[in-house]
């Protein structure tokens, strides 16, 4: 199947990547295009949104490129405006937008405990709060919002903010979706498990040296014994935004090669 977002427009925040190759947001906003949307790509890092947009210029299609700090809600409603007047309508809302620090609840400051649930969650409340309107009033719309495998599972890392934060984000999307279920609107949520992506070289550079057994250990986890990439979010992003999905709201799809059927 292709062109299954034609004639649609998507806001992807979080459409860069913290380094080459392809992260989550990278290759969803690439794969929107690809099937026809017309994409706004929103960052914090302006660069990183650019070189997003950039790709889908390249292969024809349509972008533009925006920056935003998704914790500040002006700044949201300033990109969201910007969309609806390029491209008059807002289709998709995509939110990929994360972060981590660890730490368990003594360990982590107030202050590390705050920015987690602004970026993780609150995030989202900013994002839909301008954009939900918008898509009420043309009686369609649906939001993808990226949360975890850590929202309902143990991941062997204390990560205390990121797993309460994530699994905010699960029941914050099953609110949306049950309150506008029956104004044409959907929302549901993707959750990724052990990733290949540039964020997580990121994340685990002081927990390894050798990202050799890095990557062998998170295989060995998997029952598919090997990991996800960026293009695994985007397929299942991709589905749940288009009208493949049109009877089906409020879930957690779990991309993650099975791991949420272990308990260990």
């Amino acid at each position: 199947m292709v062109n299954r977002l034609e004639g649609k427009a998507a806001l992807v925040f979080g459409a860069g990547s913290v380094g080459d190759g392809w992260g989550n947001g990278k290759a969803t906003a690439v794969l929107y295009a690809r099937e026809g949307a017309r994409v706004a790509c929103v960052d914090r890092d302006l660069a990183a949104a650019e070189a997003t947009r950039d790709i889908i210029l390249s292969e024809g299609g349509t972008a533009t490129a925006l920056q935003a700090d998704v914790t500040v809600l002006q700044q949201v409603r300033d990109v969201v405006e910007t969309t609806k007047n390029a491209f008059e309508t807002i289709d998709v809302l995509h939110n990929n937008v994360g972060m981590n620090v660890e730490g368990g609840p003594v360990e982590t400051s107030e202050e590390d405990w705050d920015r987690v649930m602004a970026v993780n969650l609150k995030s989202m409340f900013l994002t839909c709060k301008c954009v939900l309107p918008i898509m009420e009033a043309q009686g369609r719309g649906a939001i993808v919002n990226i949360s975890s495998l850590a929202s309902i599972r143990w991941m062997h890392f204390n990560y205390i903010s990121y797993y309460a934060s994530k699994a905010g984000v699960n029941n914050f999307t099953r609110a949306v979706a049950l309150q506008y279920a029956d104004r044409g609107i959907r929302a549901n949520t993707v959750l990724p498990g052990l990733m290949d992506t540039p964020h997580i070289y990121q994340a685990m550079k002081e927990h390894y040296s050798d990202f050799t057994a890095m990557q062998e250990q998170r295989a060995a986890v998997t029952p598919m014994n090997k990991m996800g990439d960026g293009w695994d979010i985007a397929n299942a992003a991709l589905f749940l935004a288009s009208d493949d999905a049109k009877y089906i709201t409020g879930i957690e799809l779990c991309v993650d090669g099975g791991l949420h059927c272990k308990t260990h």
